[in-house]
């Protein structure tokens, strides 16, 4: 909402302007009435709206048109005021007034007006039946108001009318002609609705609907003002009220008459609460609130936040079976501007036989954007209403920013559960046959991925000693001339060579030699193919041979040609070297911790499942 109003009177001399200003604030007509007022400031505390409050005066003897100009410019609304008894002065409201006003005001962003009938106190009749066709030939008249500076008949209303069209205004929300809600309207609404919506069945039932009501609010409904509620809407149409519940349509039909019955704040509350603007767009401030991230700390979902996208997963998970189908994916992204994942997202994450996302390649998508994009997955959890639903600040309270990667270093542990592995290698070495198969797929599923569907990168959970993790695949673009600090900042680094082509090593060598000799970050060789036959390298030093110069594991024999799905231990060693790189040299040779970090990944990893599927039955 603004964080003031600035009201501007204007109308024909003699009319009054000066008069209700003065009225307004001494609570008495004056004795003596200056050509204009000065510029008074209505302090927020004692205004209804509580927001500062700024009148502005206006005298065709004091002021140039430029200056008139220069007022209408600043002006939030406009109060055109006439004499009831001066028929002339209604006549200028037409045809000098609204023109001018319109050619000093951009037409998307038009000022509110206020026509304000002065001086009833002086006539028995109304100027109503004039002025209504004037309201209805022109949309930017929010109302009319007749009022009395001399008894001070409806100065205070009047002045909250401005206020009101200011901050509450009826042109976005509603089109009197049609007697219905604008399309920017209505879609916000509905995304309201839908995430108000818990359950997701398309209605709101009583507790959807103190919970929105607190939240809106501040206060529940009681029971009786419940069924009130919806009375109102089944007295009005068949299908705004279901299975005892409010339907979209009756949530829509509330708001369309909260508007016709003047009470446009109700819907405004809804809809900032929401982080809606005037415009009926969200908010910068409520999609990108302040998020502080220091050099060399990474982002993550805290355990809140997991929650909240595992209760999203839920509701969209129709039939149960733990995977989101193409069209329960596009449902859960009805309330987003547009589509967030594209096709390559299935190949960056676990997925059912059929192609669909599992609910752990889901979890791990969003683990995938909050570290490499925090600002977008701040947005998103923004569209799904997270701050809203678990009533914080905003959704950075979701994030953990992790400590320094040095700090850890001292300390020789981490709180971290995410660590990015950058794969490099020359072109055709396999590098992307590596990401796929962490992510379960042998090569005859490979096979299937488009080209234009691919992904650079893949991300799935390990289990370290019990723990649970998740590791980031990224396949660097083979560019040895240029690498990035992107590409070279990581926890662990994958040097991929494939055993059944001689010049394949090669870039390996010379990558480790150029950016990772004297790095902290542990790399492993990873000797890809190995189901193939494995020829000479041509280099002068065989994989063993440099593998042993340079202190470095022997190569990892790696292969996806296989009928079963490729086997995590390698990602597993990863995670581990990556969560312990100070160990990377020394306790990690020893084959029986790589033996029981593999045992346990695959006992978490079993249990892991059962106890999702356990949770959805209680559900």
């Amino acid at each position: 909402m603004r964080k003031d109003v600035r009201i501007l009177l204007v109308g024909e001399p003699k009319v009054g302007k000066t008069s209700l200003i003065m009225s307004l604030v001494s609570e008495e007509f004056p004795d003596e009435v200056p050509l204009r007022a000065e510029e008074i400031t209505i302090p927020a505390d004692v205004t209804p709206e509580r927001v500062p409050t700024h009148i502005v005066d206006y005298s065709e003897a004091e002021q140039s048109d430029e200056q008139l100009y220069q007022e209408i410019s600043k002006a939030n609304v406009i109060c055109i005021v006439y004499s009831v008894n001066n028929k002339k002065s209604i006549e200028k409201v037409t045809s000098h007034w609204i023109p001018l006003i319109n050619d000093r005001t951009d037409k998307d962003s038009r000022v509110p007006l206020i026509l304000v009938g002065n001086k009833s106190d002086l006539v028995e009749h109304s100027s109503m039946e004039t002025i209504l066709p004037i309201m209805n030939q022109y949309q930017d008249i929010e109302t009319c108001v007749e009022c009395s500076a001399k008894n001070l008949k409806n100065i205070s209303e009047l002045f909250y009318y401005a206020q009101k069209a200011v901050l509450h205004p009826t042109g976005p929300l509603y089109c009197p002609e049609e007697k219905e809600l604008k399309p920017s309207c209505i879609k916000a609404l509905t995304r309201i609705f839908k995430v108000s919506d818990l359950d997701n069945d398309g209605i709101l039932n009583d507790n959807e609907l103190n919970f929105f009501q607190r939240t809106c609010f501040n206060t529940p409904l009681a029971p009786q003002a419940l069924e009130d509620v919806k009375n109102v809407v089944r007295r009005n149409m068949n299908d705004g009220v279901k299975d005892n519940g409010l339907t979209l349509k009756g949530f829509l039909f509330l708001h369309t008459l909260f508007i016709q019955r003047g009470r446009h704040e109700t819907t405004w509350t809804v809809l900032r609460r929401f982080g809606y603007d005037d415009d009926l767009e969200l908010t910068q401030e409520y999609l990108f609130p302040l998020l502080k991230i220091p050099p060399d700390c990474t982002t993550e979902l805290n355990h809140n936040a997991y929650l909240f996208l595992q209760s999203v997963f839920d509701k969209h998970d129709k039939d149960r079976d733990c995977a989101l189908s193409p069209e329960e994916v596009k449902d859960l992204f009805k309330v987003f501007p547009y589509m967030p994942w594209g096709p390559d997202v299935n190949n960056t994450v676990c997925t059912n036989e059929q192609g669909w996302i599992t609910y752990q390649g889901y979890l791990s998508q969003w683990t995938l954007t909050t570290y490499l994009d925090v600002q977008r997955s701040l947005e998103y959890l923004g569209y799904l209403g997270y701050s809203i639903i678990y009533e914080q600040e905003s959704q950075a309270a979701a994030i953990t920013v992790t400590r320094n990667k040095r700090i850890d270093l001292q300390k020789k542990q981490t709180q971290r559960s995410v660590f990015r592995c950058n794969v490099l290698g020359a072109r055709d070495s396999g590098k992307s046959g590596f990401l796929q198969a962490f992510l379960g797929r042998n090569l005859q599923r490979q096979r299937r991925i488009r080209e234009d569907h691919k992904s650079f990168y893949a991300i799935s959970t390990t289990y370290v000693y019990g723990q649970e993790k998740y590791l980031l695949l990224h396949e660097v673009m083979p560019d040895f001339d240029f690498l990035s600090e992107a590409d070279l900042a990581c926890d662990v680094v994958c040097l991929v060579y494939d055993v059944n082509n001689p010049r394949s090593f090669e870039y390996c060598a010379k990558v480790y030699k150029q950016y990772f000799i004297d790095s902290k970050t542990p790399c492993v060789v990873i000797a890809a193919k190995s189901d193939l036959h494995e020829v000479r390298q041509h280099y002068s030093l065989s994989p063993h041979e440099f593998c042993r110069k340079h202190k470095l594991h022997p190569p990892q024999p790696f292969t996806c040609n296989s009928t079963e799905a490729p086997s995590k231990d390698l990602y597993t060693r990863l995670t581990t070297m990556a969560m312990y790189p100070h160990m990377a040299q020394a306790d990690l040779k020893n084959s029986t911790f790589w033996l029981r970090a593999s045992v346990g990944a695959t006992v978490f990893a079993v249990l892991g499942f059962a106890m999702y599927r356990a949770l959805l039955k209680q559900r």
